[in-house]
């Protein structure tokens, strides 16, 4: 029996209908859940992978793609759990096109952020040379999700960030209605703000943000 099979079974013999149906109501119903718990997801995973180490670490890729072709929310997440595992020092150029893949399938915000933060901050960390060209194919894309990571995968950067870059997704997508678009701005902004608060709040006076994005930007500064 291979991991897939075998945690796909756990994660019906442990399903709760009723947590499920939360769990999908919270995220809009756009995916079934079994109505497992993060913490008992964790521990599964933890117990199923432990049976499953070379096969995972030999095809973690064709696993983490094989895991996102099920409905099932917590099969996309202990994708994610793998996938972010295992890439850890271990990208190849490549990658970018899976992770592209992963972020446009069974998108929400849930996925998208965890994936724009460690799996495309973590590729350019490692592939610096590639930022500008990645960067720029996400942010003109017509798909919304690619657009949000493009904003927030210095999320991790910390010192690190790169203003120059961050001041220009902000400013291409500034007059965006779309409710994630107005909250990745504010939130970027907000998370370099504890590096430079008073550059934030300089670029923050001098632009005319939407109010929610103007309102998560400036959070921690005033």
């Amino acid at each position: 029996m291979s991991f897939v099979t075998t945690i796909k079974k756990v994660f019906e013999a442990n399903e709760d209908v009723t947590y499920g149906q939360k769990q999908s109501d919270y995220l809009k119903n756009n995916f079934p859940c079994y109505g497992i718990q993060t913490q008992a997801r964790r521990e599964i995973l933890k117990n199923c992978t432990s049976a499953y180490k070379q096969e995972i670490k030999d095809n973690f890729r064709t696993i983490c793609w094989e895991l996102y072709q099920f409905p099932h929310r917590e099969m996309h997440q202990v994708a994610i759990d793998i996938f972010i595992k295992e890439i850890k020092k271990n990208y190849q150029v490549e990658d970018i096109a899976l992770i592209e893949k992963l972020i446009i399938t069974n998108s929400w915000w849930d996925s998208v952020d965890t994936l724009a933060k460690y799996a495309v901050g973590g590729y350019l960390e490692t592939f610096p040379e590639k930022t500008y060209p990645i960067i720029e194919e996400f942010s003109n894309s017509d798909n919304m999700w690619l657009n949000r990571t493009a904003i927030i995968f210095q999320l991790g950067y910390k010192e690190k960030t790169d203003f120059d870059i961050l001041i220009s997704e902000c400013e291409k997508h500034k007059h965006s209605s779309e409710f994630f678009i107005q909250k990745a701005i504010g939130w970027a902004l907000r998370e370099y703000s504890s590096v430079n608060p008073n550059g934030v709040l300089e670029y923050v006076n001098r632009t005319n943000l939407k109010p929610l994005s103007k309102k998560e930007a400036i959070r921690k500064i005033i």
